[in-house]
């Protein structure tokens, strides 16, 4: 083999767990999670069952992947946007940004629609969901409501803990609407007007009334 075809195949071999992972993406868009077989993964991503099997144990294996993959670098980002000194509405107009521009026009916003639709059936993926992804989220922005408090920005009365989830519960309605009814809506949802209005809500509701617009 030449040096030029043994490059090519060391590369390709390489690229060959994210191509399975893309193929599983579609398949489990197309199909769901509890209806797509490791067969359907592998046609799709054009290698053999046994292939996928050399990467991936089961399906769960590979779509905790996927969700390693996909979502938590996302995660990451916004934990080390949380650290960012400074007022904290800037920093929740970033972390809405971010949802807005990187998350919800992208495939990985099928992933959580894929878990709220089949968290009933899967529970040790929901588990697994819930400690990766969720708690993770729902960590910083409690961190970052408490830096608001602290810092004069909100109310001192706020009810940080679920507050954090009046800030997440809109932000997963976009992904649900996106991939469920907008296709078949005439007026598609502007997400980043979304995004804007939401943090205007979510500001003149949180701030002292002396500091509300």
């Amino acid at each position: 083999m030449s040096e030029g075809a043994t490059t090519k195949w060391q590369r390709r071999k390489e690229d060959r767990p994210g191509e399975i992972l893309a193929a599983a993406l579609d398949c489990f868009a197309e199909r769901g999670f509890a209806a797509t077989r490791m067969d359907d993964v592998a046609a799709r991503a054009g290698v053999t069952k046994g292939t996928i099997y050399l990467y991936f144990k089961t399906k769960e294996d590979l779509f905790k992947a996927l969700v390693r993959r996909e979502l938590l670098p996302n995660i990451e980002r916004l934990e080390e946007m949380a650290k960012v000194p400074g007022p904290v509405a800037v920093l929740l107009e970033r972390l809405l940004d971010l949802w807005a521009t990187h998350v919800v026009p992208s495939r990985v916003a099928l992933i959580p629609k894929l878990m709220l639709a089949e968290a009933g059936n899967f529970p040790d993926l929901a588990k697994f969901y819930l400690d990766e992804v969720i708690n993770r989220g729902r960590t910083v922005l409690r961190a970052v409501l408490r830096r608001g408090v602290e810092a004069g920005e909100f109310r001192p009365d706020i009810d940080v803990d679920h507050v954090a989830y009046c800030v997440l519960a809109p932000l997963v309605f976009t992904v649900l609407w996106r991939h469920s009814f907008e296709p078949h809506d005439d007026r598609p949802m502007d997400v980043t007007a979304f995004a804007r209005a939401h943090l205007d809500t979510l500001l003149n509701g949180l701030r002292p009334a002396a500091r509300r617009k």
